[in-house]
Order: C-alpha cells, then sequence, then structure tokens
C-alpha cells in the first residue's frame, strides 16, 4: 500500500496508509467527535479548506450512498482516520468511501494515532497541515503547511455558495415562503423547511439586500458555512438592511452574520466543536439538548451586554453562546445545526419556531 505523511505546522509529522486519491492537500487541521454519520460530515460545506480527523476509529464500515450527502461531493480538504474500512455494508450501499473519496480527488491518511493528533490540537489548537502522497520529505512538509492560508480572515462562503439563484422546491400550494442566504447551505435545511409547507428559494451569499425584498418573502434564513465571519462584510451589510424588515432565521455561520449585523463581535475558538454529541442549555426552557455541531468561530458575549438581544442558549462544555433573539425585532439564531442528518434531533424544534414566528406576523 501506498504511503502517506501529515504534517503539522508545530513540526510534528506521522507516517501512515493512503487511500482515496494520490496528491497532497492543505488546510486547517481539525477533529470531529461523531459516532456516525461520516458521509454528512465530510460533505458539509462548512468544512471546506479543512483538513478532518474523525475521532471514532473505524471509518468506512457502512459504504456511502445517494441519500446521505450534505451538498453534491466532499467538501473537506483532506481526510485522517485511525482505521479505514476494508469492507462495507449496508442495504443503501453503492460504493466504498475511499472509492467515493477517490473519485472527487480527496487525499486521505490512515493507520495513525489520530488520538495524539486530537490531543496536539486539544493542548494547541487547531494547526495548519499537509497530508501528502507524492511529498514524504518531512521537512518540505512542515514548511507548507506554515504556508497554508490562516483560518483567521478569510471568505470560504464565497468558493461554496451558489452561482445562481434557485428554487430547491416550488409548490404553489405551499403556505410560506423562505429565502435562504447560501453560505454554504446544508440539503437537509431546506429539507426541514420543505417538510413545514415552505417553497424555499436559495440565492447566492453575495446577494443584494434590496434584491431579496423585491422578492417579498415570508422569512430569511442565514445559513451555515465555512470561514471566518468577519470577512463577510457583504453579507453584514446586507443582513444589517433586512433586520426588523422580515423575519430571521441565523445557524451557525448564520448565527455569527447576525450578531456581526447588530454590533456584536465574534472571535476565533482554540479547536472549536466538531462533533454530535455536544451539550446545549436552553435558557427559555431550561431543558438539555444534545446538538450537533461544526464551528470554529463564535460570538463574544461579552459584545452582547449592551444590544437589545437575549442570549438564549449556552454550551454546557464551554460556556459560549449558542444561541440569541432579537428583543425588538422577528430574529432569532443558533450556532448549532438543528438540521442534524443523522441526528441528534433535540434541536429540530428550531425550524418549527421560526414557521410560527413568519406565521405570527403573516396572519
Amino acid at each position: 500500500m501506498k504511503k502517506a505523511k501529515l504534517a503539522l505546522e508545530n513540526g510534528i509529522v506521522v507516517e501512515g496508509i493512503s487511500f482515496g486519491a494520490d496528491g497532497e492537500a492543505g488546510g486547517e487541521v481539525v477533529f470531529n467527535t461523531a459516532l456516525t454519520g461520516y458521509q454528512e460530515i465530510i460533505t458539509d460545506p462548512s468544512y471546506k479548506g479543512q483538513i478532518l480527523i474523525f475521532t471514532n476509529p473505524l471509518i468506512g464500515n457502512y459504504g456511502v450512498n445517494y441519500e446521505d450527502v450534505e451538498s453534491k461531493s466532499p467538501q473537506i480538504a483532506g481526510l485522517v482516520v485511525y482505521e479505514i474500512s476494508k469492507f462495507y455494508s449496508n442495504w443503501r450501499a453503492v460504493g466504498s468511501l475511499e472509492d467515493y473519496l477517490r473519485k472527487h480527488g480527496v487525499v486521505g491518511i490512515a493507520d495513525v494515532d489520530t488520538r495524539f493528533l486530537v490531543r496536539q490540537i486539544r493542548d494547541k489548537g487547531a494547526m495548519r497541515g499537509v497530508i501528502s502522497t507524492v511529498d514524504l520529505c518531512d521537512q518540505s512538509l512542515i514548511a507548507k503547511a506554515r504556508e497554508v492560508p490562516k483560518m483567521s480572515g478569510l471568505d470560504l462562503a464565497s468558493s461554496v455558495t451558489t452561482d445562481e439563484s434557485f428554487f430547491f422546491n416550488k409548490d404553489d400550494g405551499s403556505k410560506f415562503f423562505v429565502v435562504i442566504y447560501d453560505f454554504g447551505v446544508k440539503l437537509n435545511i431546506m429539507r426541514s423547511l420543505k417538510n413545514l409547507d415552505c417553497d424555499v428559494f436559495v440565492v447566492p451569499a453575495n446577494a443584494d439586500s434590496d434584491d431579496l425584498l423585491s422578492l417579498n418573502p415570508d422569512g430569511v434564513v442565514l445559513s451555515n458555512g465555512p470561514g471566518d465571519p468577519s470577512a463577510l462584510t457583504y453579507a453584514v451589510r446586507n443582513v444589517k438592511k433586512i433586520i426588523g424588515r422580515k423575519p430571521i432565521l441565523g445557524i451557525c455561520l448564520g448565527h455569527q452574520i447576525l450578531a456581526l449585523a447588530i454590533g456584536g463581535r465574534t472571535y476565533k475558538m482554540k479547536f472549536g466543536h466538531r462533533g454530535s454529541n455536544h451539550p446545549v442549555k436552553n435558557l427559555i426552557s431550561g431543558g438539555i439538548e444534545i446538538t450537533s455541531q461544526n464551528h470554529g468561530f463564535a460570538v463574544d458575549p461579552d459584545s452582547m451586554k449592551e444590544k437589545d438581544v437575549e442570549i438564549t442558549h449556552i454550551s454546557l462544555n464551554d460556556g459560549t453562546v449558542e444561541g440569541m433573539r432579537l428583543k425588538n425585532f422577528p430574529a432569532f439564531s443558533v450556532q448549532y445545526h438543528p438540521e442534524a442528518s443523522p441526528g441528534p434531533h433535540d434541536s429540530s424544534y428550531v425550524f418549527k419556531d421560526f414557521v410560527r414566528m413568519i406565521e405570527s406576523l403573516k396572519y
């Protein structure tokens, strides 16, 4: 089997076995703690520009299928696993994960100590890195890792957004008309809204707010996506013009953009939240939700203190802001993923709350 190496910017290099495509890939190295759903995770546009480590030791055992995708193809820059399954078995499977990655040009490395790598990231923070099957020189790879652009200041939403506006579904009998700003939207966000009797229209990340408002939607969704929210100055400008004129739901990156639009701040986290097992406290109901998350930036709670905003959710792991709502306008947002596919589904009520907000203002 062909050798591969992963180098981190701090000088650590590990050797393993190549799987997926041959070649070389650089990006921010992060980890995900989910036990299931690897196909949904690797196709999430929020992972653009990142090399992903799975903490679950065996990946690929149920293959890939046509249904469990969140975008048209894998979005990760590269994949790191302890063991890639040599066999797959599932009644929906149409092929192996390795063949799927090879088809889409994604480089992977297996047979490495992922526990060691995750400890490095937890101790030192997310780092830039390079996976290569063509250059196995340690010093060369370390130098390349240090040349990878830092995530802070990167607008990656523009690289994953749709080129043209489109209807995800159009049904003249639908009760509501919702427009989504596509900063890297996941398919299950669109499915979730469709299932609640919404016509869903998707517009590019840089769509002008006046053009959007001319469509007269019942509500606007600010989607998830990759990169640094503070780099999306055009999105912040547009959202400022929409606040108070249409109901708004922000999800993940959309949550951060909404915070920036009301004058708040965001910051880069040490290693972020990525997984399907993150506990969040709902400060309104007092309940605890287990959530799916994928973000490396967060809203600064101190920047919210003088704003007309209520913090509605917090992380039980580190106390970071996980949700908020504006006091004077119909707008709220969550840092986690309420559309979580394949789960957990503790927070699916978020879409219902959004539709109820729309309904209360429309009728």
